[in-house]
């Protein structure tokens, strides 16, 4: 291969590090009206009374709108694929709000000045309402959302009487019937917290209308045609008239899934016809968006006393916060993505419910409900070998999932996958367990901690897998344009939200046609001129999209033997494509591609070539982990280091190696955050603490230790050119093996995580 499988520098790489007005509040226009958004200090109130007039008279001010202004219409702003898994139960503005820093009044000015002092204007009488904020107790509380204009097109339990945003059930075998009888039962419960994308470009938009009266939405988003389909129905408005485009995007980690910053100038262009930009200060995309949803499961384990187990038992409450965005999809994938680990068992089952709170909604983070998961049932392994006297890598080895196998689930829990078992044939999971146990010196540090004075050291493992694409479900396509001098415009709807994609994609098409990379222009993300993709979410862009670019390509060489043939006149079967040469075999003839593509536009054919391709996931083809942790315990203070992280991939074959490997020591970064030190916590009145990254703490490159790397040399049949996704699955494995680590370190289990200093200091001292 020619470019697959090598690493090729980015391809925007140059134009993002020299500085290029490439991202969204870099192209706004320099005269669209300041929106700005007044937000609740109550956490569960009526609106009681709201008075907008003195803010009107603001010089500047161009127009200030309460939800006596806008169309009440519920919708949900989880960017998925229609039918809409979310429940719809959001309204552009609502008389009732029901988290700190829902939003309660929109006002647009000329300048940020004027739009500041108007919404200190703005009056507003709130009478309280009782809070919902233990999500244990959630289902026994008064009603968050009791409007009857709500609604779920998708059947996942929606039950809003009880604050059931959705539930998941589903169970392989009887538990109850296998439980009884193993001499090993294991029984905890594990809780993660709500955790923030943190990426570093905050949600923003500008929109302004076309020519023709068309609204145009320009926005850092990772789902432009759902964002299209979204504000349609928002907005009550024929999706004819909406064009969304994506520029850049500075980091999404899923924040970008959900659509936040586009109503708010949306509503202002529409209503005054000028241009309008937002967008969110830090603060308020802590308290007005979204987070990874925190969870609380129940996790029982039986086994025999060989280490072979035989019931897998998961039940879990999900806090989606005040609304059931991502709700119960993020749930569902922290079962099925998750059980289907541990092939082996006589009985699995899953249980589940996404509840509503009075907390900032939940919703779609890296890892997408599988890195809860994980960390659950991985850190119930951990422990199930520790009462088993067992090696954790050895107790996963005799029960995880292996080359060529397939468990029952993966058809229980996949949409449309029938009777027909979905064997993993491109696992190399047992690969990773034994290179990463090469790697970090398994065998010699789990012996015994290692300790010098009061700092003492340990290893803990876990392993993971995540999904390429949605199975049925999500689908991308792609349009290749022959150019006159044999160069290739290439159309997509993905969207590259900082992970290389473009660069993996242009790779692709360039393998496919047999061209160089520089014979390829990407434009992307454009609802007006590209073909739709679902989006960049669930690790989807390099299988799925990949794919669609694959299909693209063999029809458009096709094409151009079809024309060749016309050409030479004589037989397509007597024509060869070679990507920069065409040969005619009888009479022997060539020429090249450019040639050709200057003949057929300027001369006797007068042709135009253009193909699109497009791609639907069929079966699962999920990329591996193993993850292997090593930190230092300081006994004295509870103060735990990362010392190394070993992570081994199974991503298939990586298009770009180099990026991959990046993706994965993000993901690692990112998990240790989870794992050591992000935190949110509220107040008694539903206050978020953690609202600036003065409070909220991400881990910079000195709290992470050493990382490594290593992908293995795999090879799926389904996807492009053997390769699976990496995105996702490279975050998982951290909590659970840190966990692990600061166990066999010190014996202290910490099953609620972050793993602070504090916590550990606690154990520590109760231990003793």
């Amino acid at each position: 291969m020619k470019t697959v499988n090598k690493s090729f520098p980015k391809v925007d790489g140059i134009s993002l590090v020299t500085g290029k007005p490439v991202y969204t509040d870099d192209l706004a226009p320099r005269d669209a009206l300041i929106v700005k958004v007044l937000r609740s200090p109550q956490a569960h109130a009526l609106i009681t009374h709201i008075d907008k007039s003195r803010a009107e008279k603001v010089p500047g001010v161009v127009c200030v709108l309460t939800h006596k202004d806008v169309i009440r219409k519920p919708f949900t702003r989880a960017g998925q694929s229609f039918p809409e898994m979310s429940p719809h139960d959001k309204f552009l503005l609502d008389h009732r709000v029901r988290h700190v820093g829902d939003d309660v009044a929109i006002v647009a000015a000329e300048d940020e000045k004027s739009a500041e002092k108007a919404l200190k204007m703005i009056k507003v009488t709130y009478e309280p309402l009782p809070l919902v904020l233990d999500m244990e107790k959630a289902d026994t509380m008064p009603p968050i959302h009791p409007e009857e204009e709500i609604k779920a097109l998708a059947h996942f339990g929606h039950d809003p009487a009880h604050n059931i945003a959705g539930k998941v059930a589903f169970e392989l075998g009887s538990v109850d019937e296998v439980l009884p009888g193993c001499p090993v039962v294991v029984t905890h419960t594990y809780k993660t917290q709500g955790q923030a994308q943190a990426m570093m470009e905050t949600q923003r938009t500008f929109t302004y209308l076309d020519t023709y009266g068309r609204l145009v939405v320009v926005s850092s988003t990772q789902i432009p045609f759902h964002v299209r389909r979204i504000l349609g129905n928002a907005l009550d408005l024929p999706l004819s008239k909406i064009r969304v485009i994506k520029p850049r995007i500075g980091g999404g980690f899923g924040s970008k899934q959900t659509v936040h910053s586009e109503f708010y100038p949306a509503l202002v262009t529409l209503i005054t016809g000028k241009p309008a930009k937002f967008f969110f200060p830090r603060r308020e995309v802590f308290r007005g968006t979204t987070s990874r949803h925190a969870m609380t499961f129940n996790i029982t384990l039986g086994a025999d006393r060989e280490g072979n187990i035989k019931a897998i038992d998961m039940e879990g409450i999900w806090d989606t916060g005040a609304y059931g965005e991502h709700a119960a999809t993020t749930l569902g994938s922290a079962g099925k993505k998750v059980l289907t680990l541990y092939n082996k068992v006589e009985a699995s089952r899953f249980r589940g419910k996404a509840v509503y709170t009075n907390h900032v909604p939940g919703g779609a983070l890296r890892g997408y409900g599988v890195t809860q998961g994980i960390f659950a049932l991985e850190t119930a392994i951990n422990e199930l070998a520790e009462t088993l006297e067992m090696d954790p890598a050895l107790l996963r080895e005799k029960n995880m999932i292996h080359k060529g196998e397939t468990t029952r689930l993966y058809n229980m829990v996949t949409k449309g996958a029938g009777d027909e078992p979905m064997y993993m044939d491109s696992c190399l999971l047992e690969e990773c367990v034994r290179r990463g146990k090469e790697l970090i010196n398994w065998d010699e540090k789990r012996k015994a901690p290692k300790s010098e004075g009061q700092k003492v050291r340990g290893v803990g493992m876990a392993i993971s897998q995540q999904g390429s694409g949605l199975p049925n479900i999500d689908m991308a396509a792609a349009t290749l344009k022959l150019n006159d001098d044999g160069f290739f415009n290439l159309t997509l709807g993905s969207t590259d939200i900082g992970t290389g994609a473009d660069t993996v994609l242009t790779q692709i098409a360039a393998e496919a046609m047999g061209v160089s990379m520089d014979k390829i222009v990407l434009y992307t993300a454009d609802t007006d001129v590209v073909p739709y993709d679902s989006g960049a979410y669930a690790s989807s862009t390099t299988y799925t999209t990949g794919n669609a670019i694959i299909d693209a390509a063999d029809k458009m060489k096709e094409a151009i033997v079809t024309a060749a043939a016309a050409y030479f006149e004589t037989t397509e079967d007597n024509i060869t494509y070679e990507g920069d040469q065409l040969i005619c075999r009888d009479p022997v003839d060539s020429m090249t591609l450019a040639d050709f593509a200057n003949k057929i536009t300027y001369s006797t054919m007068h042709q135009q070539l253009c193909t699109t391709g497009s791609f639907v996931p069929k079966k699962a083809a999920p990329p591996y982990m193993a993850g292997f942790a090593e930190v230092e315990v300081d006994l004295e203070t509870g103060v735990v280091t990362p010392i190394d992280f070993v992570g081994v991939v199974d991503c298939g074959t990586p298009i770009n190696p180099q990026l991959a490997r990046v993706q994965a020591e993000g993901g690692i970064a990112q998990g240790m955050g989870l794992a050591l030190y992000e935190e949110a916590t509220y107040t008694t009145t539903g206050k978020l603490i953690q609202d600036t990254f003065m409070q909220y703490k991400i881990p910079g490159r000195t709290d992470l230790g050493t990382i490594r790397v290593e992908l293995l040399d795999g090879f799926d049949e389904t996807g492009p050119y053997g390769a699976k996704s990496i995105g996702e699955v490279v975050l998982n494995t951290v909590a659970p093996a840190v966990a692990d680590a600061i166990h066999h370190a010190c014996g202290v289990r910490i099953r609620q995580l972050p793993a602070t200093s504090e916590k550990v200091f606690m154990a520590l001292q109760g231990k003793s």
